[in-house]
């Protein structure tokens, strides 16, 4: 006969495994986190009705289009390096899933980033807000990433090679993103912005430049 060791297994040791659904979950946040950024772009309202005077207001949504396009970059980049993540895990648990809750929180967040930098652009703390959403973003996946290997979440094979990757990847990114803000306690705060929209560029397009590609 065969013996049971340990007894009966609780609530907590089923919760949290099915990575479809945190799969699901997860693309269904980016999405509308992705959507709910267009609403900071509003048609603008004429008191005249000539060509000049539309050209003339859509001009002034070109800081609203520039954060805009930032944060879609943003969110972008964050969807593929999760997505990275889920792809090298073997089995899930409760507490990753939660650490996984905790970063699509930060992805919830970043509409209301976005409207606030792009209504109060020239302002620092608008802009300090939308980095410590980043660094939330950055830093609750490393957490996520940190426990999975300490817990032999991920595939064995694939490990060795990824995680160093995928670490080094966002705390170089991290350390872009601060310098980037730093910035403005010396330069007026679209500098920032600039050097946050090309560190975003740089890792969508992922350049073959020998310094960059390492990035």
């Amino acid at each position: 006969m065969r013996l049971i060791r340990g007894g009966p297994r609780r609530f907590n040791e089923f919760a949290g495994t099915n990575l479809d659904r945190l799969a699901g979950i997860s693309d269904g946040i980016f999405a509308v986190g992705m959507t709910l950024l267009v609403l900071g772009l509003t048609v603008p309202a004429l008191s005249a009705r000539s060509e000049g005077d539309l050209w003339h207001e859509l001009l002034r949504l070109g800081p609203n289009v520039l954060v805009y396009t930032m944060s879609f970059m943003t969110l972008g980049i964050f969807w593929v390096g999760q997505g990275t993540q889920l792809n090298l895990l073997a089995r899930s648990n409760r507490n990753y899933s939660w650490l996984q809750l905790a970063f699509l929180f930060s992805v919830t967040l970043v509409p209301f980033s976005t409207a606030l930098l792009a209504r109060f652009p020239t302002f620092r703390v608008a802009l300090v807000e939308y980095w410590l959403n980043i660094v939330l973003l950055g830093m609750t996946l490393l957490v996520g990433l940190q426990y999975g290997l300490r817990k032999g979440l991920f595939k064995v094979a694939d490990t060795p090679e990824a995680a160093p990757l995928m670490r080094g990847r966002i705390l170089i990114a991290q350390s872009l993103y601060a310098i980037a803000t730093a910035t403005c306690l010396v330069f007026p705060t679209w500098v920032s912005i600039a050097l946050i929209f090309l560190v975003q560029l740089n890792y969508v397009i992922a350049p073959r430049i020998p310094i960059l590609h390492r990035f």
